[in-house]
C-alpha cells in the first residue's frame, strides 16, 4: 500500500542537496563490518533521483555500506548513457543501494555489475519465469521487452573505488507506459497481479547481498558463466549500431572485462558505449 505522500518520508528529516536528509549518526570512515543490504532500509515518499539521494548522504558521511533509498516517486530519474528513467508514481520498485565495492579495486567495475544484474535477474525469475534475461550490460528482460534497469555510479578519490551507488528501477504494477519507450512490461503485465513494492523491494535487498558475498567469497568465473547463461539473445543473431552503421552479427557472450563478443560482426567484440542495440 503506498503511504500517504503528502508525508515526505517516515523518518525525521533536514533539508540538503539532492532532497531531504535521514539522519545516520554512523560515519562511512569507522565503517569496519559491512552491514547487509537493506539495513537501514529509506523509504521517501518522493525525490529527485535516490542516487543523487543517495550519493548526497555518502558525501556527507550519512549512508553507510548496505544503506537502501526506496521512493515512491522520482522526478529526475536517471538510466543509461544521460537517459531519464520514466516511472509512474507508487507504481514500481525504485530504489539506490550503497555499496563499498571492496575488495574489489578500479578497473573491476563490471565484477559489480554482474553480482547486481544477477541479483535482480533472480528476483525477477521468481515471479516471471523462464523467459526473464539479462540484456547487456545490466538491464532485466522479458521475452523482448523490458523490465527494468541498473544504473552504477562510483565515488573514486585517486585511484581508490570508495564507493558504488546501484540504482534499480523495475517496473511492477504499471500497464500504463509512456509512448516514447519502445518495449517495456511490468510484474502486473506478465502475472496478472498486483504487489507490494516495498515488499518486493525488501526482497530484492536479499538477494543482493547474496550475489555481493559471493563476489567476495567465490571466484569471479562462477559469476560470469551465469551471468552469460542468462544472457539475452546469447547464440542468437542480434542487430547492432556503431555510429550511423548498422550491421547483424552472432552474440556470443561476455567476457570479464565486460566486452559484448559476436561472430561476424565488424569486430569481434564491442566496449560498453561503443554500440547500441535495434530491437524489432
Amino acid at each position: 500500500m503506498t503511504p500517504d505522500i503528502r508525508t515526505r518520508n517516515k523518518h525525521r528529516v533536514f533539508n540538503g542537496l539532492g532532497g531531504n536528509f535521514v539522519k545516520n549518526s554512523n560515519s562511512l570512515a569507522s565503517e569496519n563490518v559491512k552491514a547487509p543490504i537493506g539495513q537501514p532500509f529509506v523509504e521517501l515518499s518522493e525525490t529527485d533521483s535516490t542516487n543523487i539521494y543517495a550519493m548526497t548522504h555518502i558525501q556527507h558521511n550519512m549512508a553507510t555500506h548496505g544503506s537502501v533509498f526506496f521512493a515512491h516517486r522520482q522526478w529526475a530519474g536517471k538510466g543509461q548513457h544521460g537517459k531519464s528513467w520514466i516511472t509512474e508514481s507508487g507504481q514500481n520498485l525504485i530504489m539506490s543501494v550503497v555499496i563499498d565495492p571492496q575488495p574489489l579495486v578500479q578497473g573491476q567495475q563490471f565484477r559489480l555489475s554482474v553480482a547486481v544484474a544477477l541479483a535482480c535477474y533472480d528476483f525477477f525469475y521468481r515471479y516471471a519465469g523462464d523467459e526473464t534475461s539479462i540484456k547487456w550490460p545490466n538491464d532485466i528482460y522479458w521475452r523482448d521487452r523490458k523490465a527494468g534497469g541498473i544504473l552504477i555510479e562510483n565515488q573514486l578519490r585517486g585511484q581508490k573505488w570508495q564507493w558504488a551507488v546501484a540504482g534499480i528501477g523495475i517496473n511492477i504494477n504499471q500497464v500504463l507506459f509512456d509512448a516514447a519507450l519502445l518495449n517495456p512490461v511490468s510484474l502486473k503485465q506478465i502475472t496478472g497481479k498486483t504487489f507490494d513494492p516495498v515488499q518486493l523491494a525488501r526482497e530484492l535487498c536479499t538477494h543482493i547481498d547474496v550475489r555481493l558475498r559471493q563476489l567476495q567469497e567465490a571466484s569471479f568465473d562462477e559469476l560470469l558463466t551465469a551471468y552469460n547463461e542468462h544472457l539475452y539473445k546469447k547464440g542468437a543473431l542480434i542487430h547492432l549500431k556503431k555510429a550511423n552503421s548498422r550491421f547483424s552479427c552472432s552474440l556470443l557472450g561476455v567476457n570479464e572485462q565486460g566486452d559484448l563478443l559476436v561472430e561476424n560482426g565488424p569486430s569481434d567484440r564491442f566496449q560498453f558505449g561503443e554500440i547500441s542495440w535495434i530491437i524489432e
